[in-house]
């Protein structure tokens, strides 16, 4: 059993103030990722740096905010990790709350920097949270699943009532933000939280020594308030701590909260699939000081040491990233821009990826034709393409589209999962014979299943003289 239940708030409660509100609850234009680079980071160790850090962390508390018994409480107290061969490792599936941050110098102090003139970031955990993740660590099944949570979405947050997510964090701290994440998702224990800002994320990008990704598009944006100057090329590079960060706040996504999550995930795979460096471990003095001092957490020592074993030990095709299904609220009916959840699919997602709830419905029970199908060409052939709509149509997939094309050239066709329904993809999978599965909400979003076909396609029409 992984986590207490926590149940959902009642919307009647009368709003209370937080203690160190200073401004509105305006969101900032900026996002960034927010996924625990802290854990990932350390995730990519071996054994012995494992065991150095440990020793190292172990004179430094992790935990920069001080929480009540009731806060701390919202959390699982139970054990969830043990030694094994002098190695710390997990013992049951838990579920770790991240939460991502950029704070500014007029958030604090309600002005610009004065000696710089502007905003300037801030080593700080206080403010809106520009990314919510819910991320499990599933040693019975060897599955990291990673639940993107977009900051619009409307939901309860105790003391505010019925409002953008983002707030928790502000008004409330780690503890709001693991009870309104509870409540949207019906109920799902938290087990720990991990608090990370932007300025800890530029440095750990910097002491791994950089990140190989391909950027979708030309990302060009100024703003003078706080000297960010963004001017990224499209294509695959390699870019350092404050590149990153740039990719990560760049404000101009088609689809707003919901691009920039599907940026954030990208960048999570590319931070998944990078090769470990021999010279990571000569960098480890520096990773355990940007540790220190950009997260909080209630995770121990051996707890965190745990999770970047299993980390390290899961595959790519068992690292699974999802998001809060829902849609655009209408601007007739609300004053500000949310992402109103769906109840139904959270119920569903939740009963799959989180073991938690009553799966009601099964892919295996459902009529092939009812899979809403989206192409990806990555080839830049054309014929191609149209032979590929024809095959899926021929093996009884009804509602197909042409979705925008794929910017990086791909060797393998993936089926990306995009609700995280797996057995749908899997089983276009089988219909065709080849690709690989891979679950992320980075498709089309008016897709159950995007497939981005690659050249391995190619080679399949090539020898067969036509499609399937």
């Amino acid at each position: 059993m992984s986590a207490q239940k926590i149940p959902n708030q009642d919307p009647t409660k009368q709003p209370a103030t937080h203690p160190s509100t200073r401004k509105s609850s305006q969101p900032h234009q900026g996002r960034w990722l927010g996924f625990s680079f802290g854990l990932a980071g350390v995730a990519m160790l071996s054994a012995t740096a494992g065991a150095l850090l440990a020793v190292s962390l172990s004179t430094t508390p992790l935990q920069q905010q001080k929480l009540s018994p009731e806060e701390a409480a919202v959390f699982s107290q139970g054990d969830m990790a043990k030694l094994s061969m002098k190695m710390p490792e997990l013992t049951r599936p838990v579920n770790i709350l991240v939460l991502g941050l950029k704070v500014l110098s007029s958030d604090i102090d309600g002005h610009p920097d004065k000696a710089q003139g502007y905003d300037v970031w801030q080593n700080s955990f206080k403010g809106l949270t520009d990314t919510m993740l819910l991320v499990r660590f599933d040693p019975q099944n060897k599955k990291l699943s990673v639940l993107s949570i977009p900051r619009d979405t409307r939901t309860y947050v105790e003391g505010r009532g019925l409002v953008k997510i983002n707030e928790a964090n502000y008004y409330g701290g780690p503890a709001s933000s693991a009870k309104s994440v509870s409540g949207l998702l019906g109920g799902v224990g938290i087990d720990r939280y991990v608090t990370v800002n932007i300025q800890g994320i530029k440095s750990l990008v910097d002491a791994l020594g950089g990140i190989t990704m391909n950027v979708p598009k030309d990302m060009k944006y100024t703003d003078e308030s706080q000297h960010l100057y963004i001017d990224l090329k499209a294509g695959k590079q390699h870019l350092s701590g404050e590149q990153i960060v740039h990719y990560l706040l760049y404000r101009h996504d088609d689809l707003g909260d919901i691009g920039r999550v599907q940026r954030q995930q990208l960048l999570m795979r590319a931070f998944v699939e990078q090769e470990v460096n021999v010279g990571l471990l000569s960098r480890l003095p520096k990773i355990l000081s940007v540790i220190q001092s950009h997260l909080d957490t209630n995770l121990s020592i051996e707890e965190l040491v745990a999770l970047a074993g299993f980390a390290a030990q899961t595959d790519r095709s068992s690292v699974q990233m999802l998001m809060v299904p829902g849609k655009f609220s209408d601007p007739k009916d609300y004053k500000a821009s949310y992402w109103l959840p769906d109840q139904s699919a959270i119920e569903t997602m939740v009963a799959e990826h989180f073991d938690f709830g009553q799966n009601t419905w099964q892919i295996e029970n459902a009529d092939a034709t009812f899979l809403k199908v989206s192409i990806q060409d990555s080839t830049g052939d054309q014929a191609a393409v149209e032979d590929f709509v024809k095959t899926l149509t021929r093996a009884g997939y009804r509602n197909v589209q042409v979705y925008k094309d794929w910017p990086e050239p791909l060797e393998v066709t993936t089926l990306v999962a995009q609700d995280g329904d797996v057995k749908g993809a899997q089983a276009i999978r089988q219909s065709l014979g080849f690709g690989e599965v891979l679950v992320e909400s980075t498709g089309s979003l008016q897709s159950d299943v995007t497939i981005r076909l690659g050249k391995d396609w190619l080679s399949k029409k090539s020898q067969s003289g036509r499609g399937f």
